[in-house]
């Protein structure tokens, strides 16, 4: 067997509004409806794909390895690339304007990444990420 790419991603979620008010509205993807269904096709790939520790994933969130009980856990994420650094802050400022709450501000990984992260109405850790090498 030889993977050639990711072929889509889908959050699974009990409240499809919420859902696709996030996706749609508040992060500006282009999504089409099929009943309650919501999507894009052919947007640009997929440039990452892990299996991250939730135990790394708290480290990289809140600087411990175990996640904390008031935040639930997250059983996927998901990160959209922006243009730089600037953009990940006006992104998170724009955001927090519409009242979403953000689990961390921007701020750069040790491995050169800008992130912000925060949770999905269905319980996706999502960033907002600006990952130089994906720019070369």
């Amino acid at each position: 067997m030889e993977i050639k790419c990711i072929a889509g991603f889908a959050s699974i979620t009990k409240y499809p509004e919420a859902s696709a008010s996030l996706y749609q509205y508040a992060l500006g993807l282009p999504l089409e409806k099929m009943d309650d269904y919501r999507f894009m096709d052919k947007f640009p790939g997929a440039h990452h794909f892990g299996v991250w520790p939730l135990s790394m994933a708290a480290q990289s969130c809140f600087g411990q390895d175990t996640w904390p009980e008031s935040v639930p856990e997250p059983t996927a994420t998901i990160e959209f690339e922006l243009a730089d650094a600037a953009a990940v802050e006006a992104a998170v400022r724009e955001m927090k304007e519409n009242g979403q709450e953000f689990i961390h501000e921007t701020r750069t990984e040790p491995w050169g990444q800008t992130v912000a992260r925060f949770m999905s109405p269905e319980g996706v850790l999502v960033g907002l990420s600006y990952a130089p090498w994906l720019h070369e």
